[in-house]
C-alpha cells in the first residue's frame, strides 16, 4: 500500500539548540571529538542506538530532554563553543591551500569514487576504498583544497553481518533513510528536486541529486529511486556492488556519465577530474564527449584536452579487482554513445583492451582510465611497481620502469582515527600543530619527550575499552544467536585486559589470509595460554557475499575460538564497521596483517593503529614493504614471492609464530622494576616518529595536489586556450608522427674509444637515425646505459640526450653526445632510443611510439 503524497517531519529544536541542526548536517563532527561529545551528551543510549547518527536522534530524542538540554547553562556552554569553533573552520582563509597557493580561487578537483566512507551512519562503502576515498574528502577540506566529491547514493549499503550457529556468514540488508541522514536533497528554483539524465538503450533515467557536507567539501550523491522512473531504473542504485554485470555496467555509466552531467546541471566546471579506481571511467568519455560539442573538436582533439585533466589511481593489483565487460554488453549500452564520439566499434573497444586487434578481449575500465588519463598511479611503491609490470603490455617496448604509472601511498585521516585519549596527549607533548599538520616530521619527533609511563598508560585504557567492547559486543551477538544463558555469561571472561592483544580487522578475501596464524593450532594454544605470558586475537571482517573462501575462513576462525584452549583467548567480532574499527586501531598491542605479497595495494588499517601507537606485525606488502625498519615493529618474511601458495604459506606461518615467540611476546612482557615494558615504549616512540608523518592523507592530498592536480590543471589551461587551438595543434602532431613513426629507425650505433672504462669516465656515442618525414625537433635521441645482469638484461638504465649534428639527406640525421659517467664497476650494456618530443606532452611515451637500435 503506498500513499498519494509525501511530507518530511523535521526535529522540533528549541532556539537556543538550533545550532545542532546545522552541526549535525555537516559531516565534520565525524572527525572532531568535541563535536561527537556534545552529542553523547545529549543522550548518550539514543547516539549509540542511532548508529552514531545526529540527525537521526535529534528526530527521535524526546521533547522533554531538549528542553532541558535547552535549560542547561552548561550544555548551552558547549554547543556555544563547539558551534564558534565550526564557524571559525568553515570561514578560515588560512589553509594549507591558501599559504602555499594563492587563496580558494584555484582549479576545481572533482573526485569521482563508488563508493565514500565517511561515518558509520552514512552506508554508502564497503571497505577500504570507500575509507580512503572518504578521508581523502576530510583532508582536503582541512587542507582547503578547493575539490568536490561524486558518488551513488545507495538505498543499501555494504550488507551487515552475522553467524549462524555453525559459523557461516550470513547477510542482512538494511535500507538507509535519506530523509534522517546528514544529507540535502537539492532543488530548482521551483523546489522541484534537481535531477539530471542519462540515455540507455531504449530510455531514459534520471536521478535526482543529494549533497553531503564533510566540512568545507560538498559531496554529490546520485539516487535514481524517484517516480520518474521505472521500476528497474529505480533499482539502478538499490545497492553497493549488488546485482550481476549488466547491474555494474549500468551503476558505472551513472557514476561517471551522469555525475559529470550533475556538476554541469550545478554549474560546477572542473578543471581536473580524479578517478579513484576504475569504476568512474566512463567520466573520461563524457568530458571528450562534452568538449567535442563544445568547442567543435574532433574526439582526437577533444581527447587532448580532456586528457591534460584527468588522474587516475588504482587501487587493486588482484586481476578480478578490475572491471571487465564483454564487447556484446558495451555495444549494447554504447552503439550510440559510440556515433557520438564519431569513433567506429573498433576504435571505441580500443579504448578498452590492451591489444586493440583482439576481438575476444573484454573492455576493461582500468584500462580506459589508462588510456584516457595524463596521470596514473598506484597506491603504495610496491602497487605502482606492481601496476607497471601489470599494463606494460599498453605501452609497448617501454621498460618496465618507465612505464608511466606512479605512486602516491595512501594515508589516513588522523582526527577521524586517533582516540581522544591520544588526541589530549599529542596535544600535551606535541603541540596543536599535529592536527593542521600531521605530515610535518619535526612535530611526531617530539614524541620522544612523551613520559614513558604516560605513554603506556594511556595505551593500557584503551586496551582496557577495546576488551570492554569486545565482551558487549560477544554478548549480543550470542544473544542474538539464540545462545543458552551460561554461554552468554563467558563472555564476561573472555579476553585480559592486561594480555598482549593482537587486532586483525579486514575484508576476508583469501590472499589477505587471515587464518595463517591458526595453521598450527597446538602451538598457537601455547603461545596464547602461556602462563605468565598470554596472548590474546580479536578478529573482525566481512567476506564479499558471492566469496566462498572467504565466508570459509570466517567459519574457521569462529570454531578454532569455540574450542576450550582458545575460549578465552580468541574473539571474532561481528558486523566489521568503522564503529569496530576504531575500538581496534585503538587498543590493540600488535595490528597483525599478513597478506600474500604481492597483493596488498596498500592496507590503510596499519597505518590507522600506528597513529595510535600500536605495532605492526606484517608482511612485507603494500604500505609495511616502505615503512618498516626493525625499531618500529615486525616483518614477516624477507619479501619472498613463490608460485608455491602452499609452501609460502606454511613457512611464513611458521615466520609468524617465530617472531611472536622470540621478539613480540618478550618485549611486551620484558618490565622493570617501575612495571613498564620500556624496550616496548621505545618501539612506540620509533613509530609515531618515523610513520605518522608519511601515513596520513594530509600528506597524501598534498602530494596529490601538487604533483598532478595544479599542473593537470595548468597544461589543460594551456590547451584550452584559446579556443582549443593548443589541443587542435598537438591533436595534428601526433597523428603526423603516429603516420610516420614506421620509418623511424636507428641505423647504426658506434662508442669510443675502447672497451673498457675507469669508474667515473665519460663514454662518447654516436648514432645514425632515420625519421623519414619527421624531424629532429619531433623526437628525443637518447643513449642509454646501465648495469646488466646475468641473464643479459637492463637492471637500472640512464638515458642521455644526444644531439643533432648534421644530416646525410633522405631523413637520415646523425647525432652524437657524452654518455653518464658509470658511478660503480661492474658490466654495463648500452643502446639508443628515438622517441616522441613535443613541450605538450605530460610523458616521451606515446602507445607505439618507441624505436630501439637493433642488437
Amino acid at each position: 500500500m503506498k500513499p498519494i503524497g509525501t511530507f518530511k517531519v523535521v526535529p522540533a529544536l528549541p532556539p537556543t539548540l538550533e545550532r545542532l541542526r546545522d552541526l549535525a548536517l555537516n559531516l565534520r563532527w565525524a572527525w572532531n571529538h568535541d563535536t561527537i561529545e556534545l552529542f553523547r551528551r545529549l543522550d548518550s543510549d539514543l547516539w549509540e542506538t542511532s548508529g552514531h547518527n545526529p540527525m537521526w536522534m535529534l528526530g527521535a530524542i524526546d521533547q522533554a530532554q531538549l528542553e532541558a538540554a535547552a535549560a542547561d547553562e552548561g550544555f548551552l556552554a558547549h554547543l556555544d563553543r563547539v558551534a564558534r569553533e565550526f564557524d571559525a573552520y568553515l570561514a578560515a582563509d588560512n589553509t594549507w591551500f591558501h599559504r602555499q597557493h594563492g587563496g580558494s580561487g584555484g582549479p576545481l578537483v572533482a573526485y569521482f569514487s563508488a563508493e565514500f566512507g565517511l561515518t558509520e551512519c552514512l552506508s554508502i562503502f564497503a571497505g577500504g576504498l570507500g575509507i580512503l576515498a572518504g578521508d581523502h574528502l576530510k583532508s582536503a577540506s582541512d587542507l582547503g583544497v578547493p575539490l568536490v566529491g561524486v558518488g551513488l547514493l545507495y538505498q543499501r549499503g555494504y550488507f551487515r553481518q552475522y553467524l549462524n550457529e555453525v559459523g557461516w556468514q550470513q547477510e542482512a540488508d538494511v535500507d538507509n533513510d535519506f530523509h534522517t541522514l546528514p544529507l540535502t536533497l537539492l532543488r530548482q528554483p521551483d523546489g522541484t528536486p534537481l535531477t539530471i539524465s542519462v540515455d540507455y538503450p531504449g530510455r531514459v533515467v534520471a536521478a535526482q541529486v543529494w549533497r553531503a557536507d564533510a566540512g568545507r567539501v560538498a559531496l554529490y550523491l546520485l539516487d535514481t529511486n524517484i517516480p520518474a522512473n521505472s521500476p528497474a531504473d529505480r533499482h539502478l542504485t538499490f545497492q553497493l556492488y549488488g546485482g550481476d554485470q549488466d547491474t555494474r555496467i549500468q551503476q558505472e555509466i551513472l557514476l561517471g556519465i551522469g555525475g559529470y552531467r550533475a556538476l554541469e546541471a550545478l554549474g560546477l566546471d572542473p578543471t581536473v577530474y580524479h578517478m579513484n579506481e576504475g569504476h568512474a571511467a566512463f567520466l573520461a568519455l563524457e568530458r571528450v564527449r562534452r568538449l567535442m560539442e563544445h568547442y567543435g573538436l574532433s574526439f582526437a582533439e577533444a581527447r587532448e584536452a580532456a586528457s591534460a585533466g584527468l588522474i587516475f589511481t588504482t587501487h587493486t593489483p588482484v586481476e578480478a579487482g578490475h572491471d571487465r565487460f564483454p564487447a556484446e554488453l558495451m555495444d549494447h549500452y554504447f552503439t550510440a554513445y559510440t556515433r557520438s564520439l564519431g569513433l567506429s566499434r573498433h576504435d571505441f573497444l580500443a579504448l578498452g583492451r590492451q591489444n586493440p586487434y583482439n576481438d575476444y578481449e573484454p573492455f576493461c575500465m582500468t584500462i580506459l582510465a589508462l588510456r584516457l588519463a595524463d596521470h596514473s598511479n598506484g597506491v603504495s611503491r610496491l602497487h605502482g611497481e606492481v601496476s607497471r609490470h601489470m599494463w606494460q603490455g599498453l605501452w609497448p617496448g617501454v621498460p618496465k620502469a618507465e612505464i608511466p604509472i606512479g605512486h602516491v601511498t595512501n594515508g589516513v585521516h588522523f582526527q577521524s582515527w586517533i582516540s581522544q585519549e591520544m588526541n589530549h596527549l599529542y596535544d600535551r607533548y606535541l603541540g596543536p600543530r599535529w592536527r593542521e599538520e600531521p605530515a610535518d616530521q619535526s612535530i611526531w619527533l617530539r614524541a620522544a619527550r612523551i613520559p614513558g609511563e604516560e605513554l603506556w598508560r594511556t595505551h593500557e585504557r584503551r586496551r582496557d575499552r577495546l576488551v570492554a567492547f569486545a565482551r558487549r559486543r560477544l554478548r549480543e551477538q550470542l544473544a542474538q544467536r539464540g545462545a543458552s544463558q551460561s554461554e552468554i555469561d563467558i563472555a564476561e571472561d573472555v579476553l585480559d585486559p592486561n594480555a598482549l592483544t593482537l587486532g586483525f580487522a579486514r575484508r576476508f578475501a583469501p590472499y589477505k589470509r587471515a587464518t595463517l596464524l591458526l595453521r598450527d593450532p597446538a602451538r598457537l594454544a601455547r603461545i596464547l595460554n602461556h602462563p605468565e605470558r598470554p596472548v590474546q586475537v580479536i578478529f573482525a571482517g566481512k567476506a564479499h557475499p558471492r566469496d566462498e573462501g572467504g565466508k570459509r575462513l570466517c567459519q574457521e576462525i569462529v570454531q578454532l575460538a569455540r574450542r576450550p584452549e582458545f575460549r578465552r583467548r580468541i574473539v571474532f567480532l561481528e558486523d566489521y564497521d568503522l564503529a569496530v574499527a576504531r575500538y581496534l586501531v585503538q587498543g590493540a598491542d600488535v595490528w597483525l596483517n599478513n597478506p600474500r605479497r604481492p597483493q596488498e595495494a596498500s592496507g590503510t588499517s596499519g597505518m590507522k593503529a600506528a597513529a595510535n601507537g600500536v605495532l605492526n606485525l606484517s608482511t612485507l606488502d603494500g604500505w609495511w614493504d616502505e615503512a618498516y625498519r626493525p625499531e618500529v615493529g615486525w616483518a614477516i618474511g624477507r619479501r619472498e614471492v613463490s608460485d608455491d601458495v602452499a609452501g609460502q604459506d606454511q613457512a611464513e606461518a611458521e615466520a609468524l609464530y617465530e617472531l611472536l615467540e622470540r621478539d613480540v611476546v618478550p618485549a611486551f612482557y620484558e618490565r622493570g622494576a617501575d612495571r613498564l615494558p620500556r624496550r616496548w615504549i621505545s618501539h612506540m616512540k620509533a613509530s609515531l616518529s618515523s610513520l605518522c608523518h608519511l601515513f596520513n592523507t594530509h600528506r597524501m592530498v598534498q602530494e596529490y595536489t601538487e604533483r598532478f592536480y595544479l599542473p593537470a590543471a595548468a597544461r589543460y589551461t594551456c590547451l584550452a586556450q584559446p579556443g582549443m587551438s593548443e589541443a587542435r595543434r598537438l591533436a595534428g602532431w601526433k597523428a603526423q608522427v603516429a603516420g610516420g613513426w614506421g620509418a623511424v629507425a636507428v641505423e647504426s650505433v658506434t662508442v669510443g674509444p675502447g672497451r673498457e672504462y675507469q669508474v667515473g669516465s665519460e663514454t662518447r656515442a654516436a648514432a645514425r637515425i632515420r625519421l623519414g618525414v619527421l624531424t629532429p625537433a619531433d623526437v628525443t635521441v637518447e643513449f642509454c646505459v646501465g648495469r646488466v645482469n646475468a641473464y643479459g638484461e637492463f637492471v637500472d638504465v640512464e638515458a642521455t640526450p644526444l644531439q643533432p649534428q648534421e644530416t646525410d639527406g633522405g631523413g637520415v640525421y646523425l647525432y652524437d653526445g657524452t654518455a653518464v659517467r658509470c658511478r660503480t664497476s661492474g658490466l654495463y650494456g648500452y643502446t639508443v632510443r628515438v622517441l616522441p618530443h613535443h613541450d605538450g606532452l605530460t610523458t616521451p611515451f606515446v602507445p607505439g611510439c618507441i624505436a630501439w637500435a637493433k642488437g
